[in-house]
């Protein structure tokens, strides 16, 4: 099978992935999820003609004279609108929130009244309608105000328990399982034997499937052997994992046995082994309901496939806009050789020059083993299959970490 472009594949992967089925959430758990539905307010906001200041509610009509003189009728906090009407020569003690009483039309901020036991006497006279906002001003019951897709923060939270609405229909969350191969794998924290290694890729992508929106499914890790890695495969399918993604064993060695025991299971293959460095044996496919993602074992190569590839495929999954990983122009600080025929996706430190450009400084090392340096790395110049050597001071596009 010859090697699939990164955008082939991409395009494979995400086609007719669409919205998973929809949550009612509180209003309390629903920041960062991803709305389900358009959603109308229930109510007028303000849902009567309020003060928008602390003073004294008038007629604009008394203000006649040069210091007009008021006699106060009453009091309105917020709260408890004055039931009384206010009529010629008259005005009410109001505060910010409170209903507009009856006849009055215009708000005397406090500052610009000097008040005298039950009589006020205008000190500033405002406009018409000062301070006064009107039902409605912010939105009417009906109004559609919140329109998927919109991944969901503190704003519209706010705007929708302005709307009353205690639950929202969100996008439910992906479950992504996890499954980690390899008999020289052992979990962190656990003293590896002479010929172990800790692993480290569940815990980089079960984070990135956390920042993606997702629930993550740890169904740790598998020896090289079909029995043990079947069982794993279909635990994910009885927890309904809407994603199963496997870590290392897709390649072609004789201990490399993923491929096989999923395409026993069932699975129906999609593409295998990308024109991409790092991370050519990348492997997906469907099992049933259940999106298989099949990423290298080589740390570096399965987190550099999961931004490519896992985090569309859960965008898609949760309504999040398809705007892919949009790479942005840096200048170069070293040479850079000519590629081969595999997109290479190269680690870089970013920062900007005195002109704030963007500059991206390639490390001289790029093993696909080497986690350090992607945990030091910025960004990720792109270099497309076949592209001329670039000098120091080229312009390049590079994915921002």
């Amino acid at each position: 099978m010859s090697l699939m472009p990164v955008s082939e594949a991409l395009e494979k992967l995400l086609a007719g992935v669409t919205p998973l089925d929809t949550d009612h959430v509180s209003i309390a758990k629903a920041n960062g999820r991803y709305l389900a539905a358009p959603l109308a307010s229930t109510r007028t906001q303000p849902p009567f003609a309020a003060s928008a200041m602390d003073g004294y509610a008038i007629r604009h009509d008394d203000l006649v004279g040069s210091t007009p003189s008021l006699e106060v009728i009453g009091e309105a906090p917020a709260g408890h609108g004055f039931a009384g009407n206010v009529g010629p020569g008259q005005t009410v003690r109001i505060f910010t929130g409170a209903p507009i009483p009856d006849g009055a039309d215009t708000i005397l901020i406090q500052e610009n009244a000097e008040r005298d036991g039950d009589r006020i006497t205008v000190q500033v006279a405002p406009g018409k309608g000062a301070f006064v906002r009107p039902a409605g001003l912010d939105f009417s019951k009906g109004d559609v105000l919140l329109k998927p897709p919109l991944k969901l923060n503190y704003r519209h939270l706010a705007l929708a328990a302005a709307m009353n609405h205690a639950t929202l229909p969100v996008v439910r969350k992906p479950k992504v399982a996890i499954l980690a191969t390899g008999d020289e794998l052992v979990r962190p924290g656990t003293e590896p034997g002479p010929d172990q290694i800790i692993a480290s890729n569940h815990a980089g992508i079960a984070a990135m499937v956390e920042d993606c929106g997702g629930e993550p499914i740890d169904l740790g890790i598998s020896p090289d052997e079909p029995k043990a890695l079947a069982e794993h495969v279909n635990r994910a399918l009885r927890e309904d994992a809407d994603i199963l993604v496997t870590l290392g064993g897709a390649s072609v060695g004789d201990h490399d046995l993923v491929q096989d025991v999923l395409g026993n299971e069932g699975m129906d293959l999609a593409f295998w082994r990308i024109a991409m460095r790092p991370g050519k044996p990348l492997m997906a496919g469907r099992l049933g309901k259940t999106k298989v993602l099949g990423l290298p074992g080589n740390p570096v190569s399965s987190l550099v496939c999961g931004l490519l590839f896992l985090k569309p495929l859960m965008a898609a999954m949760t309504g999040k806009p398809q705007q892919g990983n949009r790479p942005k122009e840096a200048v170069l600080a070293m040479d850079l050789a000519e590629n081969d025929r595999r997109q290479d996706y190269v680690r870089a430190k970013l920062s900007k020059d005195d002109d704030g450009r963007l500059i991206a400084s390639p490390f001289p090392k790029q093993d696909s083993s080497m986690l350090a340096l992607l945990a030091k790395s910025g960004g990720l110049i792109i270099r497309p299959p076949h592209a001329p050597a670039e000098p120091v001071g080229a312009t390049v596009p590079v994915l921002v970490l």
